[in-house]
């Protein structure tokens, strides 16, 4: 485009971040991008900004300015019908106002220029951009209006006067007012861009960290077919993908987690004779069972999200998190960036404070969604099925509906939580909830049937990706640590970890990487499904395990369901504590656990007693399960090849003899995961007497030794773990049993091979724990509640040592 000499239009290409008083957040962003970013790969629509000067001019010439002063003067935006009334007075105002014919024509040159550059009669979005908006502390996104697929000059001047009267919606009034914006201060810009056709493909918003915890090193994307409003407005529940950033920008391609949505409607074009400028469509069944873009694509918008978070974290030299909105392009297949502002929330918390929350108590679980905001809170539920019934919300109950939008948000932010039927961790009831600092649990699907008014309930957010809403009021507290000065001890502290949802989170708590984090739990959770079902699902003869496993697997192939499930499970634990160890157990069900999964019994036989059956490493190399360890070893394969988290660290359980350890290890490096080879280290579990004894001889296989000390006290002691008629007999702390565990310290050491312990002893006996320090054992693995207490423990007992 040439220079522009108007004097209320300023084309994108001439627009910088700088920018932002004179054509608001979303116009100065999307201009920096354009100059800035272009050349590095990065697409973004061409368009051009109408300033705040003549969002000005449209109120001197209108003569409407102290009339709208007046009309804000004094209003108590906590009486919703008052706001409502005031809101829409405003806006009138505005409306009537109209479009000055000076302003028009510099509009009009403006969307000439883009039909030129488009073709005739070109369709633009006409997005409204306050001059307040998209600072790094505050959020003004979706405050004001968006009109899409807009054609033509009737319809262009009759969005961009809607869209200046935006400015005085409901939620816009009461967001300044709460945030201490003068409504005089703040002006409107408007943004005219090139519309990109992902009605005919899909859209969505990403994040440059985890919305939930803050943990800054991964894009969050969110997707769905077609125009991405309903994603900002709760309508779908879309498609997720995680990619690891430090491993991404060393040439791996690092989906570590991908969640399927159920898209159930879509958002396009209206038909070319309705005045309907969009409508929502349903989805196909065969389009909602498989993900809105493909792998490529997803990396490729990382490569966008990482590029632009870089961008402005070296302009303004500081770490700059960014929320950025997406769309593809379904005539030309191109990816498109349509947005993009700092994230608000997590990049405004305080890093050196950990909080927890602790439900105390469980009870019966009346609803199920997404969590958002890793916190809990208990009230009366009072459903509200319309707008028209917000006036009726009391503060301080729980605000149940099918779905929030930004005129909601004067009510929202009186609420103790937020559940909705639907929506994403994107959508808009989860970013008002975390604005709020309140949790929401969104997705829930029929929590305004389950759910009555006057009802008390609690909302438990803090136990990872799943938020439940339980009956009654429940007892819990909110833990507070200091990370300030906090001193770390030699000994190595690490976590036990079995649900990938809660790593992002327990990253945070100070740590040393994962000493074990168990398959069973993914396996049992996320899998569902024997492994020798998957590869032979021909011995399945019950045509409704077959229709179960059918379902869970979907479109894909049963071997790679299994592969992709497993190595994303590990993946998002490995990502978490990257660059430190995280020590993968294979899998150690017992014979009567692994026939409980799906297709299960067709492959495993009946023990009397299972715990000391066929388990751990006899099962790898046997014919019953020897293609079930295949995929397992392809799925470890591939976090560490594919995914580049060589911090991953394999250990095999319960392995009696040496001759097992050798056939193990050959069985490994039979499926491609050789010892020593790219780093690869490979512990044993120290759970069996043998295992101390032979310690010297289990040393030429493995890398580490880590104590069990579950198995290590019941083999030690002869007492069946799970005998309740023994239970006061097991015992960690028995002499013996203290003795066999300093043994095995010793001959790890003396191998000049890794000690450490992962069994429960520790964390419930932090006597075991100030032993094995003296005993100079390299870690101790605890579960994530009691690290902070034995860490402090353990450094005293050094103190003691004179270690420190």
């Amino acid at each position: 485009m040439s220079e522009n000499k108007s004097k209320y239009t300023r084309w994108f290409e001439e627009t910088m971040i700088e920018d932002v008083p004179l054509v608001g957040g979303k116009n100065a962003s999307l201009g920096e991008m354009y100059r800035e970013l272009t050349s590095k790969g990065v697409k973004i629509p061409n368009g051009f900004s109408v300033t705040a000067e003549a969002y000005w001019h449209v109120l001197k010439v209108g003569g409407i300015l102290e009339k709208l002063k007046q009309t804000m003067e004094g209003l108590d935006t906590s009486n919703v019908s008052e706001l409502a009334k005031r809101g829409k007075a405003a806006r009138d105002l505005i409306l009537g106002a109209g479009i000055p014919d000076d302003l028009w024509e510099e509009i009009k040159t403006g969307y000439d220029g883009l039909c030129k550059q488009y073709g005739e009669n070109t369709d633009v979005a006409v997005r409204s951009s306050a001059t307040a908006e998209d600072l790094p502390t505050a959020s003004f996104a979706g405050q004001q209006e968006t009109y899409l697929n807009i054609r033509g000059y009737p319809a262009l001047r009759d969005a961009c006067s809607r869209c200046l009267a935006s400015l005085f919606t409901d939620r816009a009034i009461s967001y300044r007012v709460t945030n201490n914006f003068d409504h005089f201060k703040v002006a409107l810009s408007i943004g005219i861009m090139k519309m990109v056709r992902s009605d005919m493909a899909s859209s969505g918003v990403m994040f440059t960290l985890d919305t939930e915890t803050g943990f800054r090193d991964v894009v969050f994307i969110t997707g769905s077919y077609g125009l991405g409003e309903n994603i900002v407005q709760g309508q779908v529940n879309p498609d997720e993908f995680y990619v690891f950033k430090p491993t991404f920008r060393e040439g791996y391609k690092p989906i570590i987690q991908k969640n399927l949505g159920d898209k159930q409607i879509k958002m396009i074009y209206g038909r070319g004779d309705s005045k309907v400028l969009t409508r929502n469509v349903g989805v196909p069944e065969a389009d909602r069972v498989r993900f809105c873009i493909n792998d490529e694509e997803v990396l490729k918008l990382a490569e966008y999200a990482i590029t632009i978070e870089d961008h402005y974290s070296n302009k303004y030299k500081e770490p700059r998190p960014m929320d950025i909105e997406w769309a593809k392009d379904g005539v030309t297949g191109e990816l498109f960036i349509v947005q993009a502002r700092p994230e608000t929330v997590q990049s405004q918390r305080k890093r050196d404070i950990l909080e927890t929350y602790v439900l105390e108590k469980k009870s019966n679980v009346l609803a199920k969604g997404k969590s958002v905001g890793e916190k809990i809170a208990s009230g009366k539920a009072h459903v509200i099925p319309d707008i028209s019934d917000l006036p009726s919300f009391k503060p301080g109950e729980i605000l149940i509906a099918d779905t929030t939008t930004p005129d909601w948000e004067p009510v929202m932010k009186t609420a103790a939580a937020i559940v909705t039927n639907k929506g994403g961790r994107t959508c808009h009831a989860a970013i008002v909830s975390r604005e709020l600092g309140i949790p929401a649990v969104v997705g829930a699907g029929n929590a305004t049937e389950v759910l009555e008014t006057g009802k008390e309930i609690t909302v438990n957010c803090a136990e990872g990706e799943d938020g439940l809403v339980y009956e009654g009021i429940l007892p819990f507290h909110k833990d507070t640590l200091s990370l300030k000065d906090l001193k770390r001890p030699k000994t190595e502290i690490m976590m036990n970890l079995g649900n990938p949802e809660e790593a992002f989170g327990f990253s945070m708590i100070p740590n040393d990487g994962i000493g074990l984090a168990r398959l069973e739990f993914i396996i049992s959770s996320y899998i569902k499904i024997h492994p020798m079902a998957l590869v032979h699902p021909e011995k399945v003869k019950d045509p409704e395990v077959l229709q179960e496993i059918e379902k869970l697997t979907g479109n894909s192939d049963r071997e790679e369901y299994f592969v992709d499930k497993l190595s994303q499970g590990v993946g998002t634990i490995a990502a978490a504590f990257y660059p430190k160890p995280v020590v993968v157990r294979m899998s150690d069900f017992k014979t009567n656990e692994y026939a409980s999964l799906l297709g299960g019994s067709y492959f495993e036989v009946t023990e009397n007693n299972p715990m000391l059956g066929f388990r751990g490493a006899s099962r790898y190399f046997n014919e019953r399960y020897r293609e079930g360890f295949a995929l397992e070893c392809r799925a470890m394969k591939k976090v560490r090849n594919e995914m580049g988290l060589t911090n991953l660290v394999l250990m095999i359980p319960f392995c009696r003899t040496v001759e097992e350890a050798k056939k193990v290890i050959a069985e490994m490096e039979i499926n491609g995961l050789k010892r020593g080879e790219n780093d690869l280290h490979v512990y044993v579990m120290c759970e069996i007497p043998n295992n101390v004894l032979q310690i010297d001889e289990f040393s030429e296989y493995f890398d580490g030794f880590s104590i069990g000390s579950n198995d290590l006290t019941q083999l030690t002691l002869g007492v069946d773990r799970d005998s309740e008629l023994l239970a006061a007999e097991f015992d960690e702390r028995d002499p013996g049993v203290m003795e066999i565990m300093a043994m095995a310290v010793q001959g790890a050491k003396r191998n000049g091979r890794h000690s450490g312990i992962c069994g429960q002893a520790p964390s419930d006996f932090p006597e075991i724990a100030e032993f094995l320090v003296k005993e100079k054992i390299d870690s101790i693995s605890l579960n994530p509640d009691s690290v902070m207490k034995i860490t402090l423990k353990i450094s005293d007992t050094e103190k003691e040592l004179g270690r420190q």
